[in-house]
């Protein structure tokens, strides 16, 4: 790994579509100075918009990642990342004309060529890197990202799909040295049964089978042969026997391992400091990689990422609207406002005061809040999340499924404010919900859990 900080000789233009909007971009890096790190530069609007490749500015990770700030938009940024990344580039600008990083063939080769053929400037300024000093391990549902200690940095990724086309697949990076010639050139994938759904939703406007390895795990019909040959104007649609559509030669068996090591790689950069460490990612995704940036970005920052609360505004809920909504009641009743509240993420708040009932037998002399009423607590925000998904909440109830990853940092005492922040881990299927949850005394981290929980309606 580079000791000092480097930036691009001179600009380097590239030219493309972008894969889910279909429209045209053109995209500039620009050389910049020490400590300006990487920023997106919205060209296009006016004023222009500068977005900093940050993971506190991820809002969306559905087909790609996504930074916003002030409007402002920059979709499918995860490649070029990786591309300068990989190159070890700590400080650029990212011009584009237009919302979205154009896919090329969509891998980070043409980055990585555009970067080369600009040239690599060593600046006078150390890198400040981030170093593991000990274990850290996020979970989102199936997705897992490990960062372990190590001399240099190093990635390993293991990919499951459970499929007979595209099963169990491994991938390696030893050295950032290696990542231009071993994976850079990984394209993205898709399976075919993931394709309509996005066509009718408008996305992948800019996508062919040129651009993307298509896998087919499922039968397919002549009709949806001659389907696919309007979708991605092309004349002639097959199957190869290695169940990828045509047009496509792989670089390598476990060209899908590489690419998705490409984005944990892209989707790490968000955190803001190259990483000095192991980092083991199993299922990884976008949403993951970038939950687990924003982990590393506070852990960098060292400051608290706990929601902002004003008193002095009107709450989203009150305590009244609570109880239309939750089930439960005092003593019971263990949350009394939801403040701020999205289609995956919900903020509550508790007011804990001496008149508790659960203080009367529990350390009186020291009251503490007990931890498991606390996670009970973040499990009622988490319910009014939950229950806001059907059109009847009050004939419904949530149970507890499991609860994995509890941890208590500090105790809840009388007068204190705790401020709850949920976000859902993996979309709502089949009433299942799955959230990771932190609570707040301040900015004081106090307590985290991941749980799961059933929606039922009651008989």
């Amino acid at each position: 790994m580079n000791t000092l900080q480097s930036t691009i000789k001179k600009t380097a233009t590239i030219k493309g579509c972008g894969l889910h909007t279909g429209k045209d971009v053109t995209l500039t890096l620009h050389p910049a100075d020490v400590n300006t790190g990487i920023v997106f530069r919205r060209s296009d609007l006016d004023p222009i918009v500068n977005v900093p490749a940050l993971a506190s500015y991820v809002v969306d990770t559905s087909r790609g990642t996504t930074l916003e700030k002030s409007g402002a938009r920059i979709y499918t940024v995860e490649h070029v990342l990786a591309a300068l990344a990989g190159l070890q580039v700590d400080n650029c600008i990212v011009e584009v004309n237009n919302e979205e990083i154009p896919i090329m063939d969509g891998s980070a080769a043409p980055f990585v060529e555009a970067i080369k053929n600009a040239g690599i400037e060593t600046q006078d300024i150390e890198r400040d890197v981030f170093e593991v000093t000990e274990v850290m391990r996020y979970v989102y549902d199936r997705s897992e990202i490990v960062l372990l200690p190590a001399d240099d940095f190093k990635i390993s990724v293991m990919v499951d799909y459970e499929t007979k086309v595209l099963g169990t697949q491994n991938a390696i990076l030893e050295s950032l040295d290696d990542f231009a010639d071993e994976i850079a050139s990984a394209r993205t994938f898709s399976f075919l049964h993931e394709l309509e759904p996005l066509i009718k939703q408008g996305l992948i406007k800019g996508g062919d089978i040129k651009n993307a390895i298509i896998y087919v795990d499922q039968p397919i019909d002549e009709a949806s042969i001659e389907r696919l040959k309007g979708v991605f104007d092309q004349p002639d649609v097959e199957v190869k026997p290695n169940g990828v559509l045509n047009n496509i030669t792989l670089t390598s068996p476990n060209e899908a391992a590489r690419h998705k090591l490409l984005d944990v790689l892209g989707d790490l950069t968000l955190a803001g400091k190259p990483i000095k460490g192991h980092i083991i990612a199993t299922r990884p995704g976008h949403f993951a990689n970038t939950e687990a940036a924003k982990a590393v970005q506070m852990s960098i920052k060292g400051r608290s990422t706990a929601p902002s609360y004003d008193p002095n505004v009107e709450p989203l809920m009150d305590v009244n609207k609570v109880m239309s909504i939750l089930p439960h009641r005092p003593p019971f009743l263990l949350i009394d406002k939801v403040i701020e509240m999205s289609d995956t993420h919900v903020v509550g708040l508790k007011n804990v005061t001496m008149n508790e009932t659960f203080f009367n037998g529990h350390f009186p002399g020291a009251p503490v809040m007990p931890g498991v009423l606390q996670v009970e607590a973040m499990a009622q925000v988490g319910g009014i999340l939950a229950l806001s998904t059907v059109p009847d909440p009050e004939n419904y109830l949530t149970y507890f499924l499991r609860l994995d990853n509890v941890k208590f940092k500090h105790k809840v005492v009388p007068g204190d404010t705790l401020i709850f922040n949920l976000k859902l881990s993996a979309p709502i299927r089949r009433g299942l919900v799955q959230m990771s949850g932190e609570a707040y005394v301040g900015k004081a981290l106090v307590m985290q859990a991941d749980m799961m929980a059933q929606i039922k309606k009651e008989k």
